[in-house]
C-alpha cells in the first residue's frame, strides 16, 4: 500500500476516530482497487478509471450495496487527498454509482401471528420454563404486533413507559427521538398478566430468570422457540413483526403518514417501501382472480 493510502487511514483513526471494522473495510476497497489498477499514482486516475472498475465488479455479480461501500472508502479517500492537495479533484464525485436493489420485507399473515401468539401456552403446558415467562413471552410478541416498535426499544421499556390506563407507551428511538405509541387491548391485557404472575412492579417492564433487564438475543432465542412451536419458518426475527404491523396497518386503510410516525421513521421514504408491499399483493390477487389478466 502506497504512503498516501496509509497517512489516510492513519487520518481516520487518529483524527476520526473510526473503528477497526471501519478502517479494515476502507484497506480493502483500497487494496481491491490497486489490484485492478497497479500502476499510476492516485493523481493520475480518471473517472473512467473507477466507471472500469464498478462494470468489472458488476460483472463478478458483486452485491450492489458492497459496490457502493467500496465506492465510498474510495470517495473518502479522495476527498482526504484533496485536503491534502495531492489531487486536483475528486473524480470519484463524477461517477454514477448503481441504485441500491430494495428487497421487499417479509411479514407474517393475520392468521400467522395469531397463531405465534398463541405458542408460548404450549411451553407453559410442558413446563420447561416458570409461567411467567410464557406470560412475558406472550406479551412481548403482542407488543411487538401492537405497536411495532423496533427491538432495542422493546427490551429498553420501564414498567412506567407503559400507560395501562391511558393506553400508550413511550418510546425512545432513534437519534434520542421519542414518540407515544397506541397500545392496543390485546397487548394490554397481556402485559397486565405477564405484570401480575412474575411481580413486576418498576425497573425493567421484561426480564429474565435473574430479574435483569432482557437482552435483544434472548429475545431472538424466545422467537425462535415460538416459531418452531407455531410450526412457522425459523428465519422470522422479531423485525419481522415491525413490518406485519405496518404492512397490516396499511392493508386496512391507514395513511402512509400516521405509519411514518408510528414506526418513528424520520424519512417518509423509508415507509413506503410498505406500500410496495401491499401494491404487489394487489397485483397477485389480480393476477390469480381476473379472468382477462395474464396466467
Amino acid at each position: 500500500m502506497d504512503r498516501h493510502a496509509k497517512d489516510f487511514l492513519d487520518y481516520l483513526e487518529a483524527e476520526k476516530n473510526a473503528s477497526p471494522r471501519t478502517i479494515s473495510t476502507y484497506r480493502t476497497s483500497i487494496e481491491v482497487f490497486r489490484r485492478f489498477r497497479p500502476s499510476g499514482g492516485w493523481e493520475t486516475f480518471r473517472a473512467e478509471d473507477f466507471r472500469a472498475w464498478m462494470l468489472e465488479m458488476m460483472k463478478r455479480e458483486m452485491a450492489r450495496a458492497t459496490v457502493r461501500l467500496r465506492f465510498a472508502a474510495l470517495r473518502a479517500l479522495y476527498a482526504f487527498l484533496h485536503m491534502r492537495r495531492v489531487v486536483s479533484k475528486n473524480v470519484l464525485l463524477e461517477v454514477s454509482l448503481p441504485k441500491t436493489m430494495k428487497s421487499l420485507p417479509r411479514f407474517l399473515t393475520t392468521a400467522q401471528v395469531d397463531v405465534l401468539v398463541e405458542a408460548p401456552g404450549k411451553h407453559e403446558k410442558t413446563k420447561q420454563a416458570p409461567v411467567w415467562m410464557a406470560a412475558r413471552d406472550t406479551a412481548i410478541i403482542e407488543l411487538f404486533y401492537s405497536t411495532g416498535m423496533r427491538l432495542s426499544e422493546l427490551v429498553g421499556l420501564d414498567v412506567k413507559d407503559v400507560d395501562m390506563i391511558g393506553e400508550t407507551a413511550r418510546v425512545l428511538g432513534k437519534g434520542g427521538r421519542e414518540r407515544v405509541c397506541p397500545v392496543g387491548s390485546h397487548a394490554l391485557t397481556a402485559i397486565s398478566h405477564y405484570r401480575r404472575v412474575a411481580r413486576v412492579v418498576n425497573g425493567p417492564l421484561f426480564i429474565n430468570k435473574s430479574r435483569r433487564r432482557l437482552s435483544t438475543r434472548s429475545v431472538h432465542l424466545l422467537m425462535k422457540l415460538r416459531l418452531a412451536q407455531a410450526g412457522l419458518p425459523g428465519d422470522l426475527s422479531p423485525h419481522k413483526l415491525r413490518h406485519s404491523f405496518a404492512t397490516h396497518l396499511l392493508d386496512n386503510g391507514a395513511d402512509l403518514r400516521s405509519v411514518q410516525t408510528l414506526l418513528g421513521h424520520a424519512s417518509i421514504s423509508t415507509t413506503q417501501i410498505y406500500t410496495h408491499v401491499t401494491i404487489e399483493r394487489l397485483k397477485a390477487a389480480y393476477e390469480a382472480a381476473h379472468p382477462r389478466a395474464e396466467k
